[in-house]
This record gives structure tokens, sequence and C-alpha cells, in this order.
């Protein structure tokens, strides 16, 4: 069966997650995605190693199904073999510092000369502006595109999520650029530039906040849990942000990760009512309409807490779910790795790998009929070198090992 993205050659300049998480997503899509790596490598190979002398869970786990090949694009040799593999890639990516790319001699315009089909994605921190030369991380991007200081309680810091939405979330929009300006050069014949910064993308993911920024000019926000509001959107802890109420209650017996997020829908008031033994509430006019309930949401949600917390959360998930109330377990990364239904979804992945043995990764959450995905194991550096090289590009198996003394490759 051929993939959606079957013919498609990626160059992957790409380094630590932003990058590397959007080829990855393309390389699963079945593009052939062939990572050019300095010959020292992606430095997260390195990073955070669990086993000597093997590549890093950072770095297996984003880049899966990928080729790869190792390249000094200081030296002029290099250069010239960069010249060859650009001219035949459909897609090229990188998320170096702001012109290290130009630097090498590949701006944009001697890209397209050399390729004018070729669609030429960057990722960087941030957009034109007096941030542009700022160095960006995850976290960074958290800070600087809405979600940290919405995020956490009132009365304590900014707080940063630990979903990767700086890094990852750049990656996922830069995959979402890639493929509109593929579809657009099927009508065109040519490529383009693409374009994504890191604030951007966590700003694009920040959007109800930003609307709840300017319903402040026309008073407090009542669905947020807050006494006190300034010209600011607050934090607001665990309130849902949306036109539903919810909270995350406690658990039985009261560990860390043993909460269920609940959900209060109107028409789930008076089933919920009855479940914490206060079916009268259904019927109080103090208590039977959202209206009635919003002022009291933090009485509203300790009454709830105060069933939920006899209980095991996956017994509170089933009475819940039994009347058709939203809600969800609090689920810890052990809990993820257990479950059943995930790997059964193919979201949790075992993949075998040469020197650290099987590992654990997160499988590919675009599911398409015609296009299945399997996760193979990422690449060692400079693997295939010979089958690119000499096998694609026709260099002579000779000049391989010169070009490996030579500090080419």
């Amino acid at each position: 069966m051929t993939l959606a993205l079957d013919g498609v050659r990626v160059l992957d300049m790409t380094h630590v997650q932003s990058g590397p998480s959007a080829t990855q997503l393309l390389a699963w899509l079945g593009a052939d995605v062939v990572k050019v790596e300095a010959p020292g490598g992606d430095i997260t190979r390195r990073q955070l190693r669990d086993v000597p002398d093997a590549d890093s869970l950072y770095f297996t786990m984003l880049n899966c199904n990928k080729r790869s090949i190792t390249l000094n694009t200081k030296t002029e040799r290099g250069r010239e073999i960069l010249t060859a593999l650009v001219r035949g890639a459909d897609v090229m990516v990188e998320n170096f510092a702001p012109g290290a790319v130009d630097r090498m001699g590949f701006t944009w315009d001697r890209i397209r000369e050399i390729n004018p089909r070729i669609v030429y994605a960057s990722i960087k921190g941030f957009g034109d502006g007096p941030y542009t030369d700022f160095k960006a991380y995850e976290v960074v991007a958290q800070a600087m595109g809405g979600s940290m200081a919405t995020t956490g309680f009132e009365d304590g810091p900014p707080l940063a999520t630990g979903a990767q939405i700086g890094d990852s979330g750049t990656g996922i929009h830069a995959v979402a650029g890639i493929l509109a300006a593929l579809f657009q050069r099927e009508r065109t014949g040519r490529g383009q530039r693409v374009n994504v910064a890191m604030q951007h993308a966590v700003l694009n993911l920040c959007r109800v906040k930003l609307r709840d920024q300017q319903r402040l000019a026309h008073g407090p926000l009542a669905e947020y849990p807050n006494d006190d509001f300034t010209d600011e959107v607050p934090r607001s802890g665990n309130a849902s942000g949306g036109g539903q109420p919810g909270w995350a209650v406690r658990c039985a017996p009261a560990g860390p990760n043993d909460y269920v997020y609940v959900i209060v829908q109107p028409a789930g008031w008076p089933p919920l009512a009855a479940l914490i033994g206060r079916p009268e509430l259904a019927e109080d006019p103090e208590w039977a309409t959202p209206e009635a309930r919003l002022p009291k949401l933090a009485k509203m949600f300790q009454l709830i807490e105060e069933w939920t917390a006899t209980l095991p959360k996956w017994q509170v998930l089933q009475q819940l779910n039994r009347h058709n109330i939203p809600c969800g377990p609090i689920l810890s990364p052990k809990e993820i790795i257990e479950d059943r239904s995930l790997a059964d979804n193919d979201m949790i992945v075992e993949v075998g790998h040469p020197h650290r043995g099987s590992f654990t990764t997160v499988g590919n959450p675009l599911k398409l009929s015609d296009s299945p995905t399997t996760i193979t194991t990422p690449p060692l550096l400079g693997q295939h070198n010979e089958d690119i090289y000499i096998g694609e590009l026709g260099l002579s198996r000779s000049e391989l090992p010169q070009l490996k003394e030579q500090g080419v490759i």
C-alpha cells in the first residue's frame, strides 16, 4: 500500500525538538525524510542519556522512520553536496538560529535558484521584530505566547505546562504549512517559503485567553472561580476555560494523581446531585440552574469532591460515565504507558533499537484509512551515508573515506 506522502523527499536539517517533531510526522505520513547531521550528530543523541553509549530517548522518540547522513556544511565540499541534496528534495526543513542557513550560503533566493519547486520551511522562536534574534526554548515560547501568564493558581506564580506546546506544538503547525505548500505546488508548479514561529504557535493555542481578555472590558468573568479581577486575565487553576464549569476533584486514596476532572453540564446536574447524595439540589432554586450555580462554583466542586474523595478514580469514572457526565481521570505517564487501549490504538508503541534495545514511544495521532503508519527504529548517526551519497548522489565508493578523513562527513 502506498502512503500519503510516498515520493516526497524531505531534507531534514533540524535538531532538538521543534523541527524533528515536524519531520517525524512527515515521515510517519510516508515521506522519505533524510536527516542531515553534523559529523558529531544531533545534540539530543547525547542529552539525558539513560543507557550508556546509546542514543538517548530524547533523540529516538523524535526521529523514527528517518534516514541519517552526516555532512559538514562549513566545508566547501560539504556545501557542494548540500546543493545536490537540495536539488533532489521536495521539502527542506531547518530550525537553526536566525541567519545560520543564510551564512552557509543558502539564502532563500539561492535555494529556489537551485530548486524552484522546493518547499523551504523554517522554525524560529519569533517573527520579525524586536524579538527576532532572541534565543527560544520550549518554556520561553510558553512565556511569550500567553500560556504561562494564564497557567497556575491565582495566588501562585506563572507555570509552564507539561505539554510541549512550544516545541512539538510548533512542529505540528509547521507540518500544516508544509502540506499546504505542497498542495499549492500542484497548481502552481512552484515551491515557497514557510515560516513558523514558536511564539506564534503558542499564541494560536492560547486564543481562548485572548477571548477572555477582551471580555474583561465588559465586567468580571463569571465562569472563573476568582474573586477579584484586574484588567488582565487571571490564572484560574483548573477551571475549564469554556462555557461549562469544570474542576479536578480528589479521589481515594488521595495519591498525587488520584483526581478526576469533571465537567458540569446543565443536563448532568440532576444525576450528579443524586450521585453525591444531595438529590434535592436538582430542584433547589439556589442550585437548579447554571446561572444559580455560577456564583457558587467553589462550593459546588467541594460538594462533588466530598463524594469522589471516598472512591477510587476509576470507580468515579465508571459512575459518572453511566450518567453521561463528561469526565476524565488524571493519568500519569506511568499509567499512560500501561494503558492497553492506547497500545491497541497504536499510540503507545514498542520500537526495537540496535544499541539500546526496545523502547516505548508515542505513535502517530493522525489515523488515515489509506495510509497506515508503522513506526520504525530511528537511524544511527550516518547510517545511510553510503545509500545516499553513493547510491543516490553517485559519489564514488573511494571518495567516502576521503570525505570522512577531511571532516566533510
